[in-house]
C-alpha cells in the first residue's frame, strides 16, 4: 500500500544507503509508476550513465525489477519488446529492517551463517562462489562451505536464487480480464496479483524446485552455463535496449547469483510478534507457539488467511518439544485449543485445527488503532471509537453518547475532532415531515482508516528518521574524536548524544513493528 508519506519515507532511505543521485531515480519510479530507461531520464533530468549507473545499483541491491512488456510496432516484424523498470517498495522498506533479521538468525544459527547472510543483505546478491569465500575466511569447527549454503540456508528458505533479470509481463487481453474479475478457475488458480509490482514479480519468480535449490560444484555449473550459452541462436538475442547486469556484479540469469528470501524472514517476524499473548494463559500461548512452530514450513506466503490444519497428536507432539510444554497433558492441549477456539484465533473442523491469521492481525490491528486514539484524544474518544470499530455499521450521535455514557453536549466535539482527523466517516440523514430535522451518523470504515493509519505511520518513521540524522550530523566531530580526547563536557555531550540514538533507534523499531502489522503482515 504505497501512501504520499511512504513514498517520502522510501525516498529517504534510499537517499541514506545510496546517495541522492539513486534516490532521485528511485523516487521518479515510485511516483510515476514503471518506465522505460529513456523515460527516467528524461523525468529526472539526468544524463544516461547516471541513470544506468542508479538502475544497476537498485537492480543489485532488490530495490528495481526490470521486465519487458511486448508492444505492436505497426511493421511486419511482429510485436517489439519494451523494458521497463518497476520499483520494489516492500524491499525498499525490509532495509531497515535488516537488524531485526539479524537477530533472527542468530537464535537459530552459529555466527558463521549470521555472517554469510549479512554479507547478502549488505551486497544485494552474490554469487555462490563468492558465499563460498565468505565461508572459507570464517571456517570454524571443520564446517565446509558447501554443508553450510546448502543446510543452513537453502533448506530453510531463507535465501532464493536471484528471480529472473527481465521477465515477460503478458498483457490480460479484453477477453480475459472480465472472466479473472468474475473468479474464473484459472484467475483461481493462478491468484493474479493486484499490482503491477506483485504481476512482475510473479513472473520474474524461479521454479519452486529452482528458487530454493543449490549448486554445490561451482565449476560444474559454470561448464553447465558455458555448454547453454552455446545453443542460443544470434535470433534468439534480444535487439532492445537492456541493461547488462553483469556491469554492476550480477549475472545474467543463467548463473547461479542469491539473495535474501525477505519474506521468509517476514513469515518469522509474523510468528514472533507478541500481538495475542495478552488475551491468553500460558498454555494456550504454547500451544498457539507449537502450532506456529508445525506449520511454518508448509506456508508460502507472509499474508495467508489460515494455516495447514493439524490433529491434536500431532499439536501435543510439537507442544512438548519445548520446555513449558513438557508440563501440559493431553486434555491440557485439548482445552487450551477449546479457548483458542472461542477467541476466534484458531479454526476447529472435525479433528483437525488451524490458526485464524486473519482474525489475529484483524485483532492486533483494531487493539493499535484503539491505543493511537486512547492516547491522542483520551477516554471518552476510545470508548466511542471502540463502539463504532465493534458495531460496523452507521450510528447516530445521541445513540453513541447513551450508549457509551459520553455526556450528550461532550459527544458531537469528540466525533467531529476523529471525523476531521479521518478516523471516522459521517453521514448527514434529513427527515422531512411535520418539521424537518437533520441527524449525524458515524461509523468506521476500516479499509480507509487502515490505509490512513498506515500513512501516519511512515510520517512519523519519517519524522524519526530524520531526527536521528539531524543528531549525528550536529554532533559527527565529536563523535570523530578519540576515546581519551572525550573528557569532562565532551564526555557528557557524547554520553547524551548516545543516550538520544539509542532512544530514538529503539523508537523506530517499535514504530516499525506496528508498519510490519498493517503493511506487510
Amino acid at each position: 500500500m504505497l501512501t504520499e508519506y511512504g513514498t517520502k519515507h522510501a525516498v529517504h532511505v534510499i537517499t541514506n544507503h545510496f546517495g541522492d543521485l539513486v534516490a532521485k531515480v528511485c523516487e521518479c519510479l515510485l511516483r510515476k509508476g514503471p518506465l522505460t530507461r529513456q523515460n527516467v531520464k528524461r523525468y529526472t533530468e539526468l544524463s544516461d550513465e547516471q541513470v544506468k549507473n542508479a538502475l544497476l545499483v537498485l537492480i543489485q541491491q532488490n530495490c528495481v525489477q526490470a521486465f519487458t512488456t511486448e508492444q505492436p510496432d505497426g511493421f511486419a516484424d511482429g510485436p517489439k519488446a519494451n523494458t521497463q523498470y518497476v520499483v520494489l517498495f516492500d524491499n525498499i522498506l525490509h532495509r531497515v529492517r535488516f537488524a531485526k533479521f539479524l537477530t533472527i538468525l542468530s537464535q537459530e544459527f552459529d555466527q558463521q551463517c549470521v555472517e554469510l547472510v549479512q554479507g547478502l543483505l549488505e551486497h544485494g546478491r552474490l554469487t555462490l562462489k563468492q558465499m563460498f569465500d565468505r565461508a572459507k575466511s570464517s571456517e570454524k569447527e571443520g564446517k565446509s562451505d558447501e554443508l553450510l549454503v546448502e543446510g543452513a540456508f537453502v533448506l530453510k528458505h531463507l535465501t532464493q536464487r536471484c528471480p529472473a533479470s527481465e521477465p515477460l509481463l503478458m498483457p490480460i487481453s479484453e477477453e480475459e480480464g472480465p472472466a479473472r474479475k468474475k473468479g474464473s478457475k484459472s484467475a483461481k488458480k493462478i491468484g493474479e496479483p493486484e499490482t503491477i509490482e506483485q504481476q512482475v514479480v510473479e513472473a520474474a519468480l524461479p521454479m519452486e524446485a529452482m528458487r530454493f535449490s543449490v549448486v554445490t560444484n561451482v565449476e560444474s555449473d559454470v561448464g553447465e552455463k558455458e555448454k547453454n550459452s552455446n545453443n542460443v541462436t544470434p535470433g534468439e538475442k534480444r535487439k532492445h535496449d537492456v541493461l547488462e547486469l553483469d556491469e554492476c556484479g550480477v549475472a545474467d540469469e543463467q548463473s547461479v547469483v542469491y539473495r535474501a528470501n525477505f519474506e521468509g524472514f517476514i513469515r518469522r517476524l509474523r510468528h514472533k510478534a507478541d500481538h495475542v499473548r495478552a488475551h491468553l494463559d500460558d498454555g494456550a500461548a504454547n500451544v498457539l507457539s507449537a502450532m506456529l512452530q508445525a506449520t511454518s514450513s508448509a506456508e508460502k506466503k507472509v499474508k495467508t488467511k489460515n494455516s495447514v490444519p493439524l490433529s491434536l497428536s500431532s499439536i501435543y507432539e510439537e507442544v512438548i518439544k519445548s520446555e513449558a510444554g513438557r508440563n501440559m497433558t493431553l486434555d491440557h492441549v485439548r482445552a487450551s485449543l477449546v479457548q483458542l477456539g472461542e477467541l476466534s484465533f484458531v479454526d476447529a473442523s472435525s479433528d483437525s485445527y488451524s490458526i485464524d491469521f486473519e482474525k489475529i492481525i484483524e485483532i492486533a490491528q483494531n487493539e493499535e488503532v484503539e491505543s493511537v486514539v486512547s492516547k491522542r484524544y483520551g477516554r471518552d474518544a476510545y470508548r466511542i471509537f471502540r463502539l463504532l470499530s465493534k458495531s460496523g455499521r452507521l450510528l447516530e450521535t445521541d445513540k453513541i453518547s447513551d450508549t457509551t455514557f459520553v455526556e450528550k453536549k461532550d459527544a458531537p466535539k469528540i466525533l467531529y475532532k476523529l471525523w476531521k482527523d479521518g478516523y471516522l466517516l459521517m453521514e448527514k440523514l434529513v427527515v422531512t415531515g411535520a418539521r424537518q430535522s437533520q441527524f449525524l451518523l458515524w461509523k468506521v470504515n476500516r479499509q480507509i482508516l487502515w490505509k490512513h493509519v498506515l500513512d501516519e505511520m511512515f510520517h512519523a518513521a519519517l519524522n524519526l528518521s530524520l531526527r536521528v540524522s539531524y543528531e549525528l550530523d550536529r554532533e559527527k566531530e565529536l563523535l570523530n574524536l578519540p576515546a581519551d580526547k572525550r573528557t569532562g563536557p565532551l564526555q557528557d555531550r557524547y554520553n547524551r548524544i548516545r543516550k538520544v540514538r539509542i532512544l530514538l533507534e529503539s523508537s523506530q523499531m517499535k514504530l516499525d513493528d506496528a508498519i510490519l502489522l498493517f503493511h506487510d503482515f
